[in-house]
């Protein structure tokens, strides 16, 4: 059973179900998810935890132990199952399938996973987790929805703040959740109960963004210029070197150029989408991005990404970062 993490709260005031899994990338959701659960047990008596970590030297017989044994201290129980990369092998999926079959008694298990693909969502073990028990997946807020994301979070703690800061705020912290609920709480802790001004949150925020390169890639197909550009100086100020950024840019104006020529080869959209490499949600903005960008433009934009090649090898002078800049505003901004 798959559950939004927005559900958690109102599911849990009906009740524990014997198996939760809490599973992605977003750390800050993932570990409010499962201490939710966690206070909810204890609500609930289950007043012991044992937790078995998956890791290299990990033997999946600890885990039929843990199921076969009785509580020591209390009637019931907690048995928490880490598995940090997500893949459990042979013998644990054939474990894990085993455990979901005949769950142990008077124990709510709670298994906790990264992000998964989709291969591993079709897997036998996970599709055994999923039947048995609730599953919880966790994903990054995006920008857009990330100053709503904090208004409520302020509102929790009786505080509120005008669009304008709100959208501020969200560009100082976007990309690391962690960093934003760290600023929500010291905003709490230095003003009272009402609404900041823009000033008050501006001196108290520090600029933590953390940013990845797919997020670049991910703005110049949306036409932000702007925010593309931000966040190309924030890999910047990062201290990431110029060469994984200049492998995704060109990784996407090849796959664009793909794209394109299909479509002139008569290629419906999603044909041409798919030539391209292009799925998820970054085949929606690729599909919204493709009608501005030409033949001409991406021919362009793949020969300038090859001279930023050469110039951060040395072989060509110039700024390697102004070019990438160039590069970035270019598609972003077709």
């Amino acid at each position: 059973m798959l559950l939004r993490p927005e559900k958690l709260s109102s599911h849990l005031q009906q009740g524990l179900k014997p198996l939760y899994v809490v599973s992605g990338d977003e750390p800050l959701l993932a570990m409010e998810a499962a201490d939710a659960i966690r206070a909810r047990a204890k609500q609930e008596d289950y007043l012991e935890r044992e937790v078995l970590a998956v890791e290299k030297d990990f033997k999946w017989g600890q885990l039929r132990a843990s199921a076969a044994s009785l509580s020591l201290f209390a009637a019931k129980r907690v048995l928490e199952l880490r598995i940090p990369n997500g893949k459990p092998g042979t013998e644990g999926a054939a474990a894990l399938e085993a455990y979901a079959a005949d769950l142990p008694p008077d124990t709510l298990s709670l298994v906790l996973l990264p992000k998964l693909d989709k291969r591993t969502k079709d897997s036998g073990w996970y599709s055994a987790l999923n039947a048995a028990g609730v599953v919880i997946e966790v994903y990054p807020v995006d920008i857009d929805a990330l100053p709503a994301f904090i208004a409520g979070r302020l509102a929790v703690q009786n505080q509120s703040a005008d669009r304008e800061t709100l959208v501020f705020l969200a560009e100082s912290v976007e990309g690391n959740l962690l960093a934003a609920h760290q600023e929500i709480q010291k905003l709490g802790l230095l003003y009272p109960a009402r609404k900041l001004t823009s000033n008050e949150v501006s001196e108290a925020v520090l600029n933590v963004s953390r940013f990845d390169v797919f997020q670049l890639s991910d703005a110049m197909l949306a036409g932000d210029a702007a925010r593309a550009a931000r966040i190309l100086d924030g890999l910047r100020g990062e201290g990431v070197k110029p060469i994984p950024v200049l492998g995704v840019l060109a990784w996407l104006t090849r796959s664009l150029n793909k794209s394109k020529l299909a479509l002139t080869r008569g290629v419906d959209m999603s044909g041409a989408l798919r030539e391209g490499g292009f799925w998820g949600e970054r085949q929606n903005l690729a599909r919204r991005a493709l009608p501005r960008l030409s033949i001409e433009i991406l021919t362009a934009v793949q020969r300038h990404a090859a001279e930023i090649d050469r110039m951060s090898k040395g072989l060509k002078p110039g700024d390697v970062w102004d070019e990438l800049l160039t590069l970035v505003l270019r598609v972003a901004k077709a």
